[in-house]
């Protein structure tokens, strides 16, 4: 089955979350965040709550994991996240099949584009690491503009690569995700492979809730 081409295709602009959705990376990333906290002596949060901030920037997911911390030893917890973080960092991989599916996207005349939490130097090692920076046209990074789920990185990826929000579409894992494409207009697929479970994701009625990117290959091929 090819995808949809010409008038018959709904989306010119397909814009990926990367941890959770392209790299398998929520396991790596709760457990750094607890890390952290023990490090600096403090209750760390629980996986459902490490597991829930993934997404948003980071200094707003330590906010969010740690909201006890006096905010003086925020730049600690930031510093103690980073060094647990970047020791595994090298270890991370693409989930089953993420490499081949944007490739075909790509083969097929998507644009694609990527809007994440990540910070820009994480990103650039991501994309070094996993061989996918010519791939994508256009990125977005948390600590280049307003962290999800404020609509501002959907909105200057698609100023940018010059497409409408009736032709984008966001797929991501987290209801941060579904939430800054509802902000910015932009249709949006949840996938429950990640960080957030399915019930949080259907709550805010994406186009459809899959449980991997090989199904949302299925899908995009016969509604994309």
């Amino acid at each position: 089955m090819n995808y949809l081409v010409g008038e018959k295709r709904h989306y010119d602009l397909l814009v990926f979350d990367w941890d959770g959705t392209l790299m398998d990376s929520t396991a790596v990333i709760v457990t750094c965040i607890q890390n952290a906290c023990r490090d600096l002596d403090i209750v760390a949060p629980s996986n459902t709550q490490a597991r829930y901030v993934i997404g948003l920037g980071l200094q707003d997911a330590l906010t969010a994991a740690v909201p006890n911390l006096p905010p003086h030893r925020y730049s600690e917890m930031v510093e103690r996240y980073r060094h647990h973080y970047l020791t595994q960092d090298h270890a991370l991989e693409l989930f089953e099949g993420a490499h081949g599916l944007l490739l075909g996207l790509k083969a097929a005349g998507y644009q694609l584009a990527v809007a994440t939490g990540k910070s820009r130097a994480g990103l650039s090692r991501a994309l070094d690491s996993s061989a996918l920076r010519p791939v994508f046209d256009a990125t977005r990074c948390a600590d280049e503009t307003f962290s999800k789920p404020h609509p501002e990185m959907l909105l200057q990826l698609m100023d940018e690569l010059d497409t409408h929000p009736a032709r984008t579409l966001m797929i991501g894992d987290t209801t941060h995700d579904v939430q800054m494409a509802h902000n910015a207009g932009v249709a949006a697929i949840g996938l429950t492979q990640g960080a957030h479970p399915a019930d949080a994701l259907l709550a805010l009625q994406p186009l459809a809730c899959l449980p991997d990117l090989r199904e949302f290959d299925l899908w995009l091929r016969q509604h994309g």
